[in-house]
């Protein structure tokens, strides 16, 4: 070893910090990352739940108002009579979210028009935004180089603030391809780095250790926080297909309000139907077959049936959707979608009909608006779900192995 070449040395203890910055930082952006995405996937939800179910949870509650007005009519009690008064009130005291978000978005107009000649484009309709792999990876890069606390000048942390606001922008619409051009933008841009060399490199390492700690801790709260929240609850029971999650909501709204306009029509006097001489008859319930079913019925104000009891030769009408219906179906079976039903209703043959769906939701309102148009119709309690659990034959439309969906 000669004069010209000196041993580097290193402290083993500043090396093990270097070390530990390091990791630390990896873990702090990394979870930046992680909350950033639930907050989009939450705020994104929270405007399709709205759009979707929102109709359906005002009916909802209509329906729960006037089944106890209807209640408190007939029996006059003063406990009916208070909650017919409380139930009426919250239908009248919720807020028109549409009026709402069409106030802030009005605002939102305002202040553009103020800022630009023209106003911007109607909003495209509301869609689910999940950053995808590579839209992660280039927000969290940007975020390593870019961050504003990375650098202690004022100006300096200026710029940087402004430059990830644009980055939090794109990666809340989950735009790769602008996250792509704002990498780019950023590699040209001088960066400060801590000397390596200086003799407060310890005190700024230890410093710089703490500052990650609390900042992690702090996303750590944000993300419990978050998860907590109504629709964080709801996104985190079908996370990877928030789609279906929100149609089996709907499907259980629709059956809540298959059941209150049920009791609704109870309460006003049981359903008539007309005889051949305009005379007014009740509904002939004789075809209604016997539940076997373990479970209690889901409708029970409705001619319901089991799945194992729907006769071999009935007439089956599936109210699915398209997708549904490719997976798995009943062969035979009359496909029209719920939402084509009314228009379609001449397609449906005059005999004992059979309704299913996929858990029974949406049969039951068929069957109910058949019903009151003088139809025989059963809801198949559980549908297609309990058509299957039962061992009953399925086909696909693609000839592959049947399945529900």
């Amino acid at each position: 070893m000669t004069a010209e070449s000196p041993v580097r040395w290193t402290d083993p203890e500043r090396q093990q910090l270097e070390e530990r910055v390091a990791a630390t930082e990896i873990a702090w952006l990394t979870l930046e990352v992680d909350v950033e995405t639930l907050r989009v996937e939450i705020d994104n939800f929270a405007l399709i739940h709205h759009e979707r179910l929102g109709p359906l949870y005002a009916r909802l509650d209509e329906l729960e108002a006037l089944v106890a007005e209807a209640l408190a009519a007939r029996t006059g009690a003063p406990e009916d009579v208070r909650r017919a008064a409380e139930a009426r009130r919250v239908v009248d005291e919720l807020p028109d979210l549409d009026a709402l978000f069409d106030s802030v978005r009005a605002a939102e107009d305002s202040l553009y028009e103020s800022l630009h000649e023209t106003p911007p484009q109607p909003a495209e309709p509301t869609r689910r935004v999940r950053p995808g792999k590579d839209a992660q990876r280039l927000y969290r890069d940007l975020a390593r180089r870019a961050h504003p606390d990375l650098s202690t000048d004022p100006a300096e942390q200026h710029r940087r603030s402004a430059f990830i606001a644009r980055v939090n922008e794109a990666y809340a619409r989950g735009a790769a391809e602008e996250l792509e051009a704002l990498a780019e933008e950023w590699s040209t841009a001088p960066e400060t780095a801590p000397d390596l060399r200086a003799p407060d490199r310890g005190e700024w390492l230890r410093q710089r250790l703490e500052w990650l700690t609390g900042k992690i801790t702090e996303l750590a709260t944000e993300q419990v926080r978050l998860e907590g929240t109504a629709m964080g609850s709801l996104l985190r029971l079908s996370p990877q297909d928030p789609d279906r999650l929100l149609e089996e909501l709907a499907e259980q709204l629709l059956a809540r309000a298959a059941e209150q306009q049920a009791e609704l029509a109870r309460l006003l006097g049981a359903p008539q139907t007309e005889s051949a001489s305009g005379v007014a008859e009740p509904v002939d319930n004789r075809h209604i077959p016997s539940q076997t079913q373990e479970s209690p019925r889901m409708f029970a104000q409705i001619p319901t049936t089991a799945a194992a009891a729907v006769p071999a030769e009935a007439v089956l009408v599936d109210v699915r959707e398209q997708d549904e219906w490719d997976a798995g179906h009943v062969e035979g079976a009359l496909h029209i979608p719920i939402g084509e039903f009314t228009a379609r209703i001449d397609e449906v043959p005059d005999a004992p009909l059979y309704v299913l769906c996929r858990v029974g939701g949406r049969s039951a309102q068929v069957v109910q608006y058949l019903v009151a148009q003088g139809r025989e119709a059963f809801n198949v309690d559980g549908g297609m779900f309990a058509w299957e659990a039962a061992g009953r034959p399925m086909v696909s439309s693609s000839g592959a192995g049947a399945f529900v969906l």
